[in-house]
């Protein structure tokens, strides 16, 4: 498949300030950072927290992470402040978790536990000697893919917006405050979109809606490196007190890189598949986003109910990244 150029992706790089991470040698360089997100608490150790994705690192710590005890955002109050510090994230406790397991789980996978060695040892000889064959050669740093897992971020920032049928009663006052009947509304729009959990209907939907060729090719290019057509968001959360859901889907990177233990060939590598592969590094520790409009009609009547018919838009925005761990 031919590469999506930058210049013509539907995804297109965005200027981002960076997270500010302050790694000169100081007495008080912190080892662990302690998290209080949305009022539960994780302790997380500074390397698990640089492997994450840096738009995951951005909705974390939006203002800049200085890894020095004296930049905590808030401390405890008490004796121990010089131990341990304490920030506060206004970010989803479960979605967070569900990122750290995942990670743990690949990292585990290719590197291997103390009980059992993992893929990176079997596959070692790529990076040694190099392959006769390979147009990639045995530098590393321009094939970081032999070395690395490589896991796909993509993740949904969806804002919605009910427009109520005006026979209806749902309504705002003079001061723009919703009443009952438009919060029951808002409410029962936000769970109608939270169960569409389909990773790319939306976006095929404005493809035939468009007829976005580039559009297309970024669904194949992801479909080709780790995606399926009807694969799900793996985590997906509406956001408290807002007309907001986010979404984030995880999956290993196809390398080409291919495991067949007890052969002849015990590690092969399929080429046209690791070239495919390698135009996804185009977007490591370059977040790239998407944004687009996205306009239903939904029935919201409940059984036995008539017909209740709301037009219904969203704002989507997509963010996509690879991350090497």
């Amino acid at each position: 498949m031919a590469a999506v150029s930058l210049n013509n992706s539907p995804i297109t790089q965005v200027s981002q300030t960076p997270v500010q991470t302050n790694l000169h040698a100081q007495p008080q360089l912190l080892t662990r950072l302690l998290l209080d997100l949305r009022g539960k608490r994780f302790s997380v150790d500074r390397e698990t927290i640089m492997n994450l994705p840096e738009s995951v690192l951005l909705c974390l710590f939006p203002n800049g992470l200085v890894l020095s005890r004296q930049s905590a955002a808030l401390s405890d109050g008490g004796e121990n402040d010089d131990y341990e510090e304490l920030y506060g994230v206004d970010f989803d406790p479960d979605c967070f978790s569900y990122v750290l397991t995942f990670f743990k789980n690949a990292s585990d996978a290719f590197y291997g536990t103390p009980s059992s060695p993992g893929l990176f040892a079997a596959q070692q000889h790529l990076v040694d000697g190099g392959s006769p064959t390979s147009d990639f050669g045995p530098s590393t740093s321009q094939n970081p893919l032999l070395t690395k897992q490589a896991i796909i971020v993509l993740r949904e920032e969806l804002e919605f917006f009910a427009i109520p049928p005006k026979s209806g009663q749902a309504a705002t006052n003079a001061n723009g405050i919703a009443n009952a009947a438009l919060l029951d509304l808002k409410r029962k729009c936000g769970n109608h979109l939270l169960h569409q959990r389909n990773i790319f209907t939306a976006l095929q939907r404005n493809v035939s809606r468009e007829n976005n060729i580039a559009e297309q090719h970024l669904i194949d290019m992801l479909c080709m490196s780790g995606f399926d057509r009807e694969d799900e968001w793996g985590y997906r959360a509406l956001e408290p007190s807002r007309c907001c859901i986010s979404s984030i889907a995880l999956v290993l990177l196809k390398t080409g890189i291919q495991h067949q233990p007890g052969t002849d060939r015990p590690v092969s590598i399929d080429y046209p598949q690791m070239g495919t592969a390698q135009k996804l590094l185009l977007f490591w520790r370059k977040p790239a986003r998407k944004c687009w409009w996205d306009g239903i009609e939904v029935n919201l009547a409940e059984s036995g109910e008539p017909e209740k018919m709301v037009k219904l838009w969203a704002r989507r925005v997509w963010t996509l990244e690879l991350s090497l761990v």
